[in-house]
C-alpha cells in the first residue's frame, strides 16, 4: 500500500504555474518594446525558504548563474556603466546602454555604456547628483544599502529597512527605470535565547518579464539576502517577491512551453569562501554555488 503523506511541491512550481497562467489568461497588451505580451496584474506572492543555504536558482532551464553574480555585486559597488559588465562578457545591460537607446531616450550626450542613476547608484548614493558613470560619489548621497545593514545589527525591529531603487526626481535621467524597485527586510526574533536571528526579505517588482527577468531576479535578491545575512549575522530565512505587471513576452511563448514540460530538480546551496563582515567585502570568486544541476538552456530573445 503506498504512502499516504502529503507530497510537497517544488518551490519552482510557483513561478512556472504563474508562466502557465498568464499564457493561459494573460491579457493582450502593448508594451514599450514593441513586441507585445500577455499580462496580468498582481499575481500571489512567490514565497522562497532560503534556509539550509538554499539558493532558488530556478532548474527547468540553465540560468546564467555568473552574470547573476556579476550584475549583483555592480550594484553593490554602486556602478551604472554597463561597459564594465559587458567586458567580463556579460551583456545583459548592452542593449540599454548603447548610443542608439540613449538617443532614443534622450540621453544621447552620454557616453555609450552610462546608464543613468540606475539600481546601484540608487542603492548607494540615493539623492547625490549624477554627472555620469566615471564621477567618483563617494560620501554622496544617502547610502541605503549601508543602512539597512546598520538596521539590522542595531535595530532589528525596524520597519523602515527598506532598499529602494525608485526615485521619481531621478527617473528622466535613467537607460530604463526600475523594474525591482524597492525591498524590505524583517528580522525574525530568536525563539529561545540560544537561536539565531533570522533574516527575510520582501521584494517588490512593477515589471516582471517572467522569460528572462524573473530567473535572475529571484537568484538576485536571495543571494543579495544571504550576503546581508552574513555581514550581519543573521541567518537566510525567507524571500517574497510580489509582482505588479506579471508578463510574457509573445516571443518567448515557444520557449516557454518547451519549459514548462520539464520536472523542476533541487535548488543548489550558496556558500562563501571565507568569512566577510563587510558588504563591500565580497569579490566573485567568493560566492561558491554547488550543487546546481539544472535542464538545458532555452534561448529567449531579450526585447530591448
Amino acid at each position: 500500500m503506498g504512502s499516504t503523506e502529503p507530497t510537497t511541491l517544488h518551490e519552482e512550481h510557483q513561478y512556472l504555474s504563474l508562466v502557465r497562467r498568464v499564457m493561459d489568461v494573460g491579457e493582450v497588451r502593448p508594451d514599450r518594446t514593441g513586441t507585445g505580451t500577455l499580462s496580468i496584474f498582481a499575481p500571489p506572492s512567490f514565497r522562497f525558504s532560503l534556509a539550509n543555504d538554499t539558493l532558488p536558482l530556478l532548474t527547468t532551464k540553465r540560468t546564467f548563474l555568473r552574470a547573476i553574480v556579476e550584475e549583483l555585486l555592480w550594484f553593490i559597488q554602486g556602478c551604472t556603466d554597463s561597459r564594465v559588465l559587458s567586458q567580463k562578457g556579460i551583456k545583459i545591460w548592452d542593449g540599454n546602454g548603447s548610443k542608439d537607446f540613449l538617443e532614443k531616450r534622450g540621453l544621447g550626450h552620454r557616453r555609450e555604456g552610462d546608464l543613468g542613476p540606475v539600481y546601484g547608484f540608487q542603492w548607494r548614493h540615493f539623492g547625490a547628483n549624477y554627472v555620469n558613470c566615471d564621477t567618483d560619489y563617494t560620501c554622496q548621497g544617502v547610502d541605503q544599502l549601508r543602512e539597512c545593514i546598520r538596521k539590522i545589527r542595531d535595530d532589528p525591529t525596524d520597519r523602515r529597512i527598506i532598499l529602494s531603487a525608485w526615485n521619481p526626481a531621478a527617473m528622466p535621467l535613467m537607460a530604463l527605470p526600475p523594474c525591482h524597485m524597492m525591498c524590505q527586510f524583517y528580522v525574525h526574533l530568536p525563539v529561545t535565547p540560544d537561536a539565531p536571528k533570522r533574516l527575510s526579505c520582501l521584494m517588490y517588482q512593477r515589471s516582471a518579464d517572467l522569460g528572462l527577468g524573473i530567473p535572475f531576479n529571484i537568484a538576485s535578491y536571495a543571494l543579495l539576502t544571504h550576503m546581508v545575512a552574513h555581514v550581519t549575522g543573521t541567518k537566510p530565512h525567507e524571500l517574497i517577491i510580489q509582482l505588479g505587471d506579471a508578463h510574457v513576452y509573445r516571443d518567448h511563448v515557444d520557449a516557454l512551453e518547451i519549459q514548462l514540460k520539464r520536472e523542476p530538480r533541487p535548488f543548489p546551496k550558496v556558500k562563501f569562501r571565507r568569512d566577510i563582515n563587510d558588504i563591500d567585502g565580497f569579490d566573485s570568486e567568493d560566492i561558491m554555488v554547488e550543487g546546481y544541476d539544472p535542464h538545458p538552456t532555452i534561448a529567449m530573445k531579450m526585447s530591448v
